[in-house]
């Protein structure tokens, strides 16, 4: 009779080792998983708050051990550009766009690589191979900017335009809108867009600098009426200063150092070192 239970007693050794095998493989594949999603995160954590140099290295060993993986690639371009090396970045994106899967995005930044590299005329041909209708803020931030380099004014302010429209935080294209414009001698049209700029964000110092610039361009030497420190107060000063000395205007530049002077909680060393140069200046 004991002969009747060997074939269950297989059957069911058989069972149990399928259910093994099926649980070492959700095991396994659960273990890939997190490895995969710490992966991902420890990607995000070097291109965002880690040293760009150790960033660079992290992402240049991984694309090493592999060659194809595109996120490890994307890291070290950015990494890169993080580094101040936007001429290496440039040449990882080339290679990145060069493969299959590559996007637009992967286009873009290369572009933007590519001007921060200062080869304004290969940006502006990689942009133009872009499909028009991809339409994205970082595009058109670019292709402002390499518009503003050929002084095709009215095709920059046309991109700044659109771009601000595309962004819930369009301080920062407002402020580049308006240092254009600067560039360009509209001072009145520069301080608009540099008040706008400060209206989406009021902390923006270079907002606020470019503002006290445009203003003093026009001889309108008096602080706007925005919010700042009072660190900031004496710095504003200080290049409101340099602009009415730039002009002419010594004894205003004089009169608005020492303020600067006086305002700074610390020792102000570059507002008092243009303070002595003009008082020994025979001529100022």
């Amino acid at each position: 009779m004991r002969h009747f239970f060997l074939p269950g007693l297989c059957l069911m050794g058989a069972f149990a080792l399928s259910a093994c095998t099926d649980q070492t493989a959700r095991v396994q594949k659960a273990v890939q998983s997190v490895k995969a999603s710490d992966e991902q995160s420890l990607n995000e954590i070097m291109l965002t708050v880690a040293d760009p140099r150790e960033a660079v290295a992290y992402f240049q060993k991984g694309a090493a051990a592999k060659p194809n993986d595109m996120s490890m690639l994307r890291g070290l371009a950015k990494s890169l550009v993080r580094a101040q090396e936007p001429e290496q970045g440039a040449e990882v994106w080339a290679h990145i766009v060069s493969m299959p899967g590559a996007t637009n995005e992967d286009r873009v930044a290369q572009a933007d690589a590519l001007i921060r590299a200062n080869k304004w005329k290969k940006a502006e041909q990689v942009l133009n191979a872009i499909n028009p209708t991809y339409e994205t803020f970082d595009r058109y931030r670019l292709e402002a900017m390499v518009a503003d380099s050929r002084k095709q004014w009215k095709k920059a302010d046309s991109f700044y335009a659109t771009a601000a429209g595309m962004t819930t935080q369009p301080a920062g294209i407002y402020n580049n809108w308006g240092f254009s414009k600067l560039t360009r001698g509209d001072y009145a049209g520069a301080e608009k867009l540099f008040y706008k700029a400060l209206s989406y964000d009021p902390n923006l110092f270079t907002a606020k600098n470019n503002l006290v610039l445009a203003r003093g361009a026009q001889r309108k030497y008096d602080l706007p009426v925005i919010p700042m420190t009072q660190v900031e107060r004496a710095k504003l000063l200080y290049t409101l200063a340099l602009t009415a000395v730039k002009q002419g205007d010594v004894a205003t530049g004089k009169s608005l150092l020492k303020d600067a002077i006086d305002t700074n909680p610390r020792y102000f060393p570059d507002a008092q070192r243009a303070l002595d140069a003009l008082e020994n200046n025979p001529n100022g």
